[in-house]
């Protein structure tokens, strides 16, 4: 039956990848517009609802691992229909929870586990296995930004469906929405996967610790950790923190929006020039970049116009990192386990997100401000910065391989 499956063209590997990471990315993005809704309602504390959101961030993390491996051995498409079905469920259960215990399960662990099966690491699997090495950059930094293009696309649309609906109906709807997965993920069905049967060099436990212990692996992982940190405490915190300050809430709507358009030519932009450049350097300018902007953020007298500008020049540097960092995962290792370990750095890029909104919801009851994680941000993009810059992109030389 694999013999006469049609193969996938690399036009319709982008066509519906993108739509996959479009629908998916798009609609976790907008997260941050029902911490006030929800804690509100419910009388949590903001603490409650960011630790919910830094344990799907968590879960996301450690579930990609094993659904990049579920994907290197049976194909992408099965692991992407789980992931739509369990988005689904764990939206509804974000929808109806009343109790801070199923609110963390269905919005920490089931969309936690949705995410992991329907978003980078998977999809880029594909990509991966299915473009040449030449466009490989490239097309990961399209896919990337038609993440930020759902961005772009959903944040306007969740915030209206709260405004007309209600917070409840509104997830009730998207839940709906998140289904649609199911029937894309057989667009991106790829012929030798039915039996698990692709031959590798290695194991999947050789090639797990043949990365772990390459420092160029270690230094990736640390940078995409405060990526993580930077952007979910951004794109949680960002709406309260403006509305702290006085600005009415469509002032954060237009702001994540802008984030979300800009990235779709920050993102772009690094898969393209990861082609001619190196790609650490792509990683170490962003990382560098992400924390000046911060600073003048903060420093500027704030307004809507400022928010705006912070928006775009943040957007155009937010998912930039996830073309060169994932390509160069499958530059040093090759792709017999690329989804598996492009899981394993994204990892630490969730360990991260956990840290920035947990924090920024810990510190903000504490304190009652932000200052304290604005400040962290920035010294944790210095720091990236610098860890990036050692980093070896080339191809690993693997001698006297043993047999897997």
């Amino acid at each position: 039956m694999n013999s006469k499956q049609k193969t996938l063209s690399p036009n319709q590997i982008l066509f519906f990848g993108a739509l996959v990471v479009t629908l998916s990315m798009g609609i976790r993005h907008g997260f941050g517009l029902w911490l006030q809704p929800i804690t509100q309602a419910q009388e949590w504390s903001r603490e409650t609802f960011s630790f919910a959101i830094a344990i799907q961030n968590l879960v996301w993390g450690f579930a990609g691992v094993f659904a990049g491996m579920l994907a290197d051995r049976f194909g992408a498409f099965k692991v992407l229909i789980g992931g739509g079905i369990l988005y689904a469920l764990g939206l509804w259960g974000m929808a109806h929870s009343s109790s801070t215990l199923t609110f963390t399960l269905s919005t920490g662990v089931l969309i936690g586990l949705a995410q992991a099966g329907s978003t980078y690491a998977v999809v880029y699997g594909v990509i991966g296995r299915n473009i040449s090495a030449e466009k490989r950059s490239m097309a990961m930094g399209i896919a990337a930004a038609a993440g930020s293009f759902g961005q772009f696309l959903m944040l306007p649309i969740e915030g209206l469906l709260i405004s007309q609906l209600g917070w409840q109906d509104a997830l009730s709807f998207l839940s709906m929405l998140a289904l649609l997965i199911v029937p894309l993920a057989f667009a991106l069905k790829e012929p030798g996967f039915s039996g698990g049967s692709i031959q590798r060099e290695q194991s999947i436990m050789q090639a797990f610790t043949e990365a772990l212990k390459l420092p160029s692996f270690q230094l990736l992982m640390a940078g995409y950790f405060v990526c993580g940190f930077q952007v979910v405490f951004i794109g949680v915190h960002l709406p309260s923190y403006l509305k702290d300050k006085g600005l009415d809430p469509q002032v954060a709507s237009y702001a994540l929006a802008l984030v979300a358009l800009f990235n779709v030519f920050g993102t772009y932009m690094a898969g393209k020039l990861g082609q001619t450049m190196l790609k650490k350097h792509i990683l170490a300018g962003i990382y560098f970049a992400r924390s000046v902007v911060i600073a003048i953020f903060l420093i500027a007298p704030l307004s809507p116009l400022s928010v705006y500008i912070f928006a775009a020049f943040m957007g155009f540097l937010w998912l930039s990192t996830v073309p060169p960092t994932n390509a160069i995962v499958a530059q040093v290792f090759g792709l017999s386990h690329f989804s598996m370990l492009s899981g394993f750095v994204f990892f630490s890029h969730q360990i991260g997100s956990f840290m920035g909104v947990w924090l920024g919801g810990f510190l903000f009851d504490k304190t009652g401000n932000y200052d304290s994680v604005w400040g962290i941000s920035i010294m944790l993009g210095i720091l990236a910065c610098l860890a990036n810059l050692p980093i070896k992109e080339k191809a690993l030389i693997r001698n006297n391989q043993p047999a897997a």
